[in-house]
């Protein structure tokens, strides 16, 4: 696609005279389309005229970018702040659990202690047994 006066002047970043001027000097080879206007080929014109479009769109990023860092990098660290609290807030509802989890195994354990030394208690009491024997004999005698 070859370019019009107006397009080779805002892609170079010259005026349209100054590409006229070219075109008439022959530094640059153009031909005349149907309607009369300049038709310039790309090459032909960024042989004599570098690219301007291009290269402001680079600065024009480069500049965006250097006004742009600061704020993505605040809204980088204000994410990872939020994303810090919502772990944080995670870990202390963890904790709680945790807490009364042990509050309540502490409580198990202490009964259950309690049942333990009631049973010595009585196992020791069976295992005493004081109570005169019978023999078998005299059990049986007796039914």
């Amino acid at each position: 696609m070859k370019y019009s006066l107006s397009e080779a002047a805002s892609a170079t970043g010259k005026n349209k005279t100054t590409i006229q001027r070219a075109i008439k000097n022959g530094k640059i080879s153009a031909s005349k389309g149907d309607s009369g206007s300049y038709e310039i080929d790309p090459s032909e014109l960024h042989r004599v005229f570098p690219a301007v479009a291009a290269e402001s769109v680079a600065q024009h990023a480069q500049s965006n970018d250097a006004q742009h860092a600061p704020n993505t990098s605040i809204n980088s660290d204000l994410a990872r702040i939020l994303e810090l609290e919502k772990e944080l807030a995670v870990a202390n509802e963890r904790a709680n659990g945790l807490e009364a989890q042990k509050d309540q195994m502490a409580d198990t354990i202490s009964d259950l202690r309690k049942r333990l030394d009631s049973s010595e208690g009585r196992i020791t009491a069976l295992l005493a047994d004081n109570r005169p024997r019978r023999s078998l004999l005299s059990r049986l005698l007796n039914r």
